[in-house]
């Protein structure tokens, strides 16, 4: 699990990066960014809706793919942002290691790796 301090915690912290945030696409999920006024830690959120799947588990697994993704890839991103990823019906038939590529060129491509 991500440790607390990468967390996006608030609804309030969701809606200021899905409304005012850039959005970078890729195969499998959107990826939201907003740069904050702050140098502190980057921050995370996962939106995994049930328009991805109704099965629980297959939505806890495409969750839990982007979640080990960023936690392997957190120290090498610019502090300052909020990132939201969200997920496309497509990430649950990709596996973990598949997802973990893609976040990184997506990451890549929104520059946000040091």
């Amino acid at each position: 699990m991500l440790a607390l301090q990468y967390r996006l915690k608030t609804k309030d912290d969701f809606e200021r990066v899905e409304k005012k945030g850039k959005i970078f696409q890729s195969e499998s999920f959107g990826l939201a960014i907003y740069k904050r006024h702050d140098d502190n830690l980057p921050r995370f959120g996962f939106i995994v809706s049930t328009k991805i799947s109704k099965a629980a588990s297959a939505r806890n697994k495409a969750r839990r793919s982007l979640n080990e993704a960023i936690r392997q890839t957190a120290s090498y991103i610019k502090p300052g942002f909020d990132c939201i990823f969200l997920s496309k019906p497509i990430i649950v038939k990709k596996y973990t290691d598949e997802i973990m590529r893609e976040v990184n060129d997506s990451l890549k491509k929104a520059k946000l790796m040091k």
